[in-house]
């Protein structure tokens, strides 16, 4: 699928005092169900867009932030306080107050995914009916934490937009297959040029952070336990931030998730391949999919 030839419409909108970008895929017909679909880590909403050009094309609105810090929305003044779980939901929540969404559903990567189950069971608790965590779960495999950390906290620069796109390439391998369109645009919608001229990846490296100040953000078992909604889980086979047993004991507790695991992937499936494409699709669309 032609994602680009649909046109989603580039957005931005203040919540709690910060300029938050996010696209816009509203399909020809109104009136649809509406999904929230949220990057992971040190991405951007440009992710999801083969994701959300699958289900603008079946009547679905997607709607894509930028979280704060990311992509084109404003970086935060006080990184301490703003980066993290509790200030991303209340984004969140002003996001979808301000669009006038009463009910929909959240596709999470990642950190994406972290935000759901804390708007699933604090905020958002009613408004979100049905979650799926791409390779996300209530509890992080340490060394898994601390690889990301190491090329988010210090993001590499380049001369070249091509040596930054044979970077992107070699850090998000575990993406699974990519078409080289797709890893064009992954690199173009996710690059900004320093001061020198040089380019790097378009995020703030103070929202690792996150993980200094609030140690215990991805500590998720209570979060998830009272979820209430239908979750799909999937799981790259190779992952090493969702453990095999974190995804099974997923299944046991709390809402009792329906657990993929995707082969070929490991942190996190791209979300852009028919089989996957129609798996998250035929979830949010099914009531007997759980």
């Amino acid at each position: 699928m032609n994602f680009a030839a649909l046109e989603p419409r580039s957005r931005y909108i203040t919540c709690e005092e910060r300029e938050i970008h996010f696209m816009d895929w509203v399909p020809a017909q109104a009136g649809g169900p509406v999904v929230v679909a949220w990057h992971g880590l040190a991405r951007t909403g440009r992710d999801m867009d083969p994701l959300a050009a699958h289900l603008c094309a079946q009547g679905w609105r997607v709607i894509c932030p930028d979280t704060i810090g990311r992509g084109l929305s404003q970086w935060s003044p006080d990184p301490k306080a703003e980066y993290c779980l509790d200030f991303y939901a209340r984004l969140a929540k002003s996001l979808v107050d301000q669009l006038g969404l009463k009910q929909f559903h959240w596709v999470g990567t990642s950190m994406g995914g972290a935000i759901g189950m804390a708007c699933a069971a604090g905020p958002l608790r009613g408004r979100i009916e049905r979650l799926v965590l791409n390779d996300i779960g209530p509890q992080l495999a340490a060394p898994a934490v601390q690889r990301i950390r190491s090329y988010a906290g210090s993001p590499a620069a380049f001369n070249t937009m091509r040596e930054l796109e044979q970077y992107f390439r070699a850090v998000y391998k575990p993406y699974g297959h990519l078409p080289d369109a797709q890893w064009r645009l992954l690199s173009e919608s996710s690059m900004r040029r320093l001061p020198d001229g040089r380019v790097t990846p378009h995020y703030d490296p103070a929202m690792v952070q996150q993980f200094e100040h609030h140690p215990d953000d991805y500590e998720l078992w209570p979060v998830f336990d009272t979820i209430d909604v239908p979750v799909l889980c999937l799981r790259g086979a190779e992952s090493d931030l969702l453990l095999a047993e974190t995804a099974e004991a997923m299944r046991d507790r709390g809402p009792r998730a329906l657990v993929v695991t995707i082969p070929g992937c490991g942190h996190a499936p791209a979300l852009n391949v028919p089989d996957q494409l129609e798996l998250v699709q035929r979830f949010l669309s099914d009531p007997r999919a759980h």
